[in-house]
């Protein structure tokens, strides 16, 4: 009877044993980025979330096997709401910094990217040293790496930081500041879209790329494994071309066109 019991005891484990792993293979996704970065970050009329990062997070997790939820998070709160635990991993083009790797991980690099300035067509700014000047004054984002950047080489402008990006843009439209300093491609975009007001100066000031890599908590070892895996698999197969071509055409066009290396 013993020997029964024990062993409907152990099958009933194994079982529970194999629901739980079940359950966990296909358990959700949850990615966690800011949806205010087209053409990478977005979402339609309807709340719909769209662009690279987008389709890249739905890729990794067909790969993986796993349904994916997007959950839009402000950027000041996606690497808290990683460390706790509310979201599994950041696909918001985040650079990845040594800052920042000492309290999260990173995956191998996806993507490479400079600061570029998008300067008021009446500033007279034509390079970086022309913004940094008693009198100039300039819009960062906080938090980011044209925050950084100005925080660590800037002596004589003055800063103004903005929690949003669309601020910053703003401040130069107007004349309110002489320059923003953000990635290539923010800068190029909102360029065409203010063409009457603004100068865009793509070329890189800066002696080393800047890479984007997907935020992971320490713990998720096995996990940051199998992302690497997965951006090696993409960049070898054509994925991240076919993101560049969906999204990016124009700007790849103009990137090439001015000799500038692209983001893929």
């Amino acid at each position: 009877m013993k020997k029964i019991l024990l062993a409907l005891m152990l099958t009933f484990t194994s079982i529970s044993l194999l629901a739980a792993q079940t359950k966990e293979d296909k358990k959700v996704l949850t990615v966690g980025m800011e949806l205010a970065y087209p053409p990478f970050e977005m979402s339609d009329k309807d709340g719909v979330p769209q662009g690279v990062s987008v389709d890249f997070a739905k890729a990794l997790g067909k790969h993986l096997g796993r349904e994916v939820i997007i959950e839009n998070t402000a950027w000041s709160g996606l690497i808290p709401s990683l460390k706790t635990g509310r979201i599994d991993l950041i696909i918001s083009s985040m650079t990845i910094t040594k800052e920042r790797q000492r309290s999260i991980n990173f995956s191998i690099p996806y993507a490479q990217s400079s600061l570029a300035i998008l300067a008021n067509k009446d500033s007279g700014v034509l390079s970086i040293e022309d913004l940094d000047k008693k009198g100039k004054k300039v819009a960062v984002k906080k938090g980011s790496t044209g925050h950084v950047y100005v925080s660590k080489n800037f002596k004589n402008a003055d800063i103004l930081v903005f929690d949003k990006e669309n601020a910053c843009v703003l401040e130069v439209v107007q004349g309110k500041v002489d320059g923003f300093l953000y990635d290539q491609l923010t800068i190029y975009k909102n360029h065409v879209q203010h063409k009457d007001t603004t100068v865009a100066i793509l070329k890189s000031f800066q002696k080393d790329f800047e890479y984007w890599g997907v935020a992971l908590n320490k713990k998720d070892v096995e996990l940051k494994k199998k992302v690497d895996e997965f951006i090696k698999k993409a960049k070898a197969d054509g994925t991240f071309a076919k993101f560049a071509k969906t999204h990016l055409t124009e700007a790849k066009a103009t990137f090439d066109e001015l000799k500038i290396p692209f983001f893929f």
